[in-house]
């Protein structure tokens, strides 16, 4: 849908943990090694939280790196959304964690978890508060500890998962940057990805995995690849751009030929796509805003440019989002 906005995202920052774990490393855990994980997946490392680290630490990291590099006021801060499928505890949030951190006096602060599409979520639910007039200044934060529910004897799962956080303030602005969002959810598919907790089965049917991740991931690669170019489509349709006038797309990094096989069907070169699973592995809720720090970082991506985000995952979900980059 075309989407009414006062919003624009006005700063970013990231934070990944320090320990690197390579496809090399992977082999003495697993039957597998670099050129089949490359092959497949385009994932060359990921990093690894410690043992006494955990989402919020990520995300608190992410925020300061953020305030150093566009300092802002904190005292107007009114809103703190979290993304993600990690948190330290069920309860109290992430969200909440990062308020006591930062001292925030008067901030709505909760976590979403959409999985993979959470950080886009995320963005549309702050461009949403800002639309209502109450809240002027929210922070969205993508951030996970994926290695702490990756089971490490499956090699189908734990070649992919990463640790990271990527942080924006979205800020009420006189001349909006959202231009079309966009959003779907296919429930009967959940079964394809899933960590199971306080229920161990879905209708009826006894889960695997004892809280580890569990994918189907020739199901969710077919999901993908026959829904997800059509909602980007629906973006660009509804904010009246050609594919051509689009500058990036940044769709969840999830899998490099994955989104190689999405930009094909979507006649646009894999070269206009920002990715962060070369480097990082899939971080679910953060790879989006750790590829948009890394275009940033290395000058690819500048204000004025027309950027689509489009996450999709367990849920199953998708979640997108067309705007006009304004830092």
């Amino acid at each position: 849908m075309s989407l009414q906005s006062r919003s624009a995202i006005t700063a970013i920052g990231s934070h990944l943990p320090q320990r690197i774990l390579n496809n090399d490393e992977l082999s003495a855990l697993v039957d597998t090694n670099d050129e089949w994980i490359v092959r497949r997946t385009g994932i060359r490392e990921r990093r690894i939280a410690a043992d006494g680290e955990f989402t919020s630490h990520l995300a608190i990291a992410a925020l300061r790196d953020l305030l150093s590099r566009y300092p802002t006021s904190t005292d107007d801060i009114d809103g703190v959304l979290v993304a993600t499928t990690t948190p330290d505890h069920p309860f109290p949030s992430v969200a909440s964690r990062v308020q006591e951190a930062f001292g925030f006096k008067a901030a709505l602060a909760f976590d979403l978890n959409a999985a993979c599409a959470g950080f886009v979520s995320a963005l549309q639910t702050a461009n949403g508060l800002i639309l209502t007039g109450m809240y002027r200044k929210i922070l969205v934060i993508g951030a996970e500890t994926l290695s702490k529910i990756t089971d490490y004897a499956d090699r189908s799962t734990c070649i992919l998962f990463g640790d990271g956080a990527g942080a924006v303030l979205v800020e009420r602005a006189d001349e909006g940057r959202f231009l079309a969002s966009h959003a779907v959810t296919d429930g009967s598919g959940g079964i394809h990805v899933y960590a199971s907790g306080l229920s161990s089965d879905w209708n009826g049917q006894p889960l695997a995995g004892d809280g580890r991740i569990v994918q189907n991931g020739r199901e969710v690669y077919k999901w993908a690849l026959s829904t997800v170019p059509d909602g980007v489509r629906s973006l660009l349709q509804d904010s009246g751009l050609a594919a051509e006038q689009l500058d990036w797309l940044v769709p969840h990094s999830a899998n490099l030929r994955m989104i190689e096989a999405i930009c094909e069907r979507l006649d646009m070169p894999y070269e206009r796509a920002l990715t962060s699973a070369a480097e990082y592995g899939n971080t679910s809720a953060a790879s989006i805003p750790l590829a948009l720090d890394l275009a940033v970082k290395d000058g690819r991506l500048a204000a004025g440019q027309t950027v689509a985000l489009y996450g999709f995952g367990s849920g199953l979900t998708q979640a997108g989002l067309l705007l006009r980059w304004a830092i």
